[in-house]
C-alpha cells in the first residue's frame, strides 16, 4: 500500500507523532514491510448453492441480470409474523449430490456446503485419485449453520411425542463444525480443519483463515467458504421482534433495497459458498485453472455495541486499510468493492462512512454493489458467495447492479451501480463482511498475474 506520510486519509489531521497509526482515529497510515517469500495463494475451484440458483454459474447470471431470489414464504407458518419472506435455495435436492443414507445424517446446512465444496472440488479439477489428503484442508464459516431449524424441529417432536422419539442424529446435526467434518470425510481430506463462527463476517474469515493456513505452509489446499440454513419460524421470529428483517412482503422482490432510502431490515436467506485455495506452486505444477488470486485479508472489531454497527465506521475503515497492506497494494488500485450492504437503516450509513475514511476521495469514484439486493443475506454463507463474485466480477470484467436503489439515502452517496450491470476492467476487488457484535473481515482479491 502506498504510505500516506504524516496526513490521516481516514480524518485528514497531520500529527507529528504519527508513525503507523493515526492518534486522532486509529487508522494505519504506513505501510508494512514486504513478507519476502510469502506464499502466494490462487483460488482454483468456486461453488455455490443460493436463492438465484443450484451453481456459481447460475448465480452469477441471476446477478448480472438483476433478479432478486426473494419469495413468499410458503415453506413454514410464518402467517403471525410480519416478515413473510425470504431467499431459499429452492431446487436443491441432497441426493442429487451425495448418497441417500449419507443426507439423512446431515443438517440442511450441512448437505449445502457438501453440495458447494463438491463443485468447488471438481472445477478445481481435484479428486482423491490426484490429491494427497494430508495436504488439503477445511474451513468454513458459518453462524447457526442449521442449529436453530433443527432445534426447533427436535423440540416439537420433544413436546407432541417425547424426547425419546428425536431424531439419533440431533447432537451431532446441531454441532456447528459438522459441516466442514462432512466434507472432510466424504473426500478424505486429512489436513488442517476447522469452522469459524463470527456471525455475518464468517465466510469472509474462514477464507482469510485458510489462506493464513497455507501462507504458513501447514497444508497445499484448503477448501474455505461459507454456509447457512435455518429459515424456521424460531428464526423469523427472533429477528422479527427487534424488527431487524424487512417488513415488505407485498413486493418481496424488491424488499432487499441496500442504500435505498426507504430501506426497511435485511431479508433471511440461505446457501453456501466454497471456494478452492492453493498455494501457487502446488497450483502451477499440476496446471491447474487459476481463477484469481487472494492477495490480502485482516480483521477487526469495533467494540462498540452488540447489534448495531459504529456509525463512525472507524474499525471497519481500518480493516479494509488492513486487507490493502496485507495485500501489499494501494486502495488505490482497488477497482471495486463488493460491500456487505445488508439493507439495514444503520449498517448501510456505517459502511458508507467507513469507505469513505479508508479510501478518502477515492471513495466517490471507486464502483460498489451489494449482492444481498438480489440473494438476501446468507448471513454466515454470504462471505463465501460474494467472494465468489468478486472472482467472477475480475474475470468477466463486468460489475453486477445493485438492485431496488430507487430513491438514494443522502447519507449513501457513493457510486452503488444502481440497477443494470456495468462493464469495467476489475484487476483488484474488495470483499467487505460485518458481523454483528462488530466483528469485521475484509478480503483483497486480484487477478492472476505471473
Amino acid at each position: 500500500m502506498k504510505a500516506h506520510g504524516q496526513r490521516c486519509p481516514g480524518c485528514g489531521v497531520d500529527d507529528p507523532r504519527a508513525a503507523n497509526f493515526c492518534f486522532n482515529c486509529g487508522l494505519p497510515l504506513g505501510r508494512r514491510e514486504p513478507q519476502v517469500g510469502r506464499r502466494r495463494v490462487v483460488i482454483t475451484g468456486v461453488g455455490a448453492i443460493t436463492p438465484l440458483g443450484l451453481t456459481a454459474e447460475a448465480t452469477w447470471r441471476g446477478l448480472l441480470e438483476g433478479r432478486s431470489g426473494v419469495r413468499l414464504l410458503t415453506e413454514i407458518n410464518v402467517e403471525e409474523y410480519p416478515t413473510k419472506i425470504a431467499g431459499l435455495a429452492r431446487g436443491f435436492v441432497p441426493e442429487r449430490y451425495m448418497d441417500r443414507k449419507e443426507a439423512r445424517r446431515m443438517g440442511r446446512y450441512s448437505q449445502l456446503a457438501v453440495a458447494a465444496a463438491g463443485m468447488a472440488l471438481q472445477d478445481a479439477g481435484l479428486s482423491p485419485g490426484n490429491i494427497s489428503g494430508e495436504q488439503v484442508g477445511v474451513i468454513l464459516g458459518t453462524s447457526g449453520g442449521g442449529a436453530v431449524e433443527e432445534t426447533e424441529k427436535a423440540c416439537r417432536i420433544l413436546l407432541a411425542k417425547g424426547g425419546m422419539r428425536i431424531s439419533p442424529f440431533f447432537a451431532v446435526t446441531v454441532s456447528l463444525n459438522v459441516a466442514a467434518h462432512h466434507i472432510a470425510r466424504l473426500h478424505g481430506l486429512e489436513g488442517y480443519n476447522s469452522t469459524v463462527v463470527t456471525a455475518c463476517a464468517s465466510g469472509t474469515q474462514a477464507i482469510g483463515e485458510a489462506t493464513e493456513v497455507i501462507r504458513r505452509g501447514a497444508a497445499r489446499i484448503m477448501v474455505a467458504g461459507g454456509t447457512e440454513s435455518g429459515i424456521c419460524e424460531l428464526c423469523i421470529a427472533a429477528f422479527a421482534v427487534p424488527r431487524g428483517y424487512s417488513r415488505r412482503n407485498d413486493e418481496p422482490e424488491r424488499a432487499s433495497r441496500p442504500f435505498d432510502a426507504d430501506r426497511d431490515g435485511f431479508v433471511p436467506a440461505e446457501g453456501a459458498g466454497v471456494l478452492i485455495l492453493e498455494e501457487l506452486g502446488h497450483a502451477l505444477q499440476r496446471n491447474a485453472h487459476i481463477h484469481a488470486e487472494v492477495l490480502g485479508y485482516a480483521g477487526t472489531a469495533d467494540t462498540y455495541h452488540l447489534i448495531a454497527p459504529d456509525p463512525e465506521g472507524n474499525a471497519a475503515a481500518r480493516a479494509m486499510v488492513l486487507t490493502a497492506e496485507d495485500a501489499q497494494v494501494s486502495l488505490d488500485d482497488v477497482d471495486y468493492i463488493n460491500a456487505h450492504a445488508t439493507s439495514t437503516v444503520l449498517g448501510d450509513v456505517a459502511e458508507t462512512v467507513a469507505i469513505k475514511k479508508a479510501f478518502g476521495e477515492l471513495a466517490y469514484c471507486t464502483p460498489i454493489s451489494s449482492t444481498k439486493s438480489m440473494t438476501g443475506h446468507l448471513i454466515g454463507a454470504a462471505g463465501g458467495l460474494e467472494a465468489i463474485v468478486c472472482v467472477l466480477t475480475i474475470r468477466d470484467k463486468i460489475i453486477h447492479p445493485t438492485i431496488n436503489l430507487d430513491n438514494a439515502d443522502p447519507e449513501c452517496d457513493l457510486d452503488y451501480v444502481p440497477h443494470v450491470a456495468r462493464e469495467a476492467q476489475v484487476d483488484i476487488a474488495l470483499s467487505n463482511s460485518f458481523g454483528l457484535g462488530g466483528q469485521n473481515a475484509c478480503l483483497i482479491l486480484g487477478r492472476y498475474q505471473n
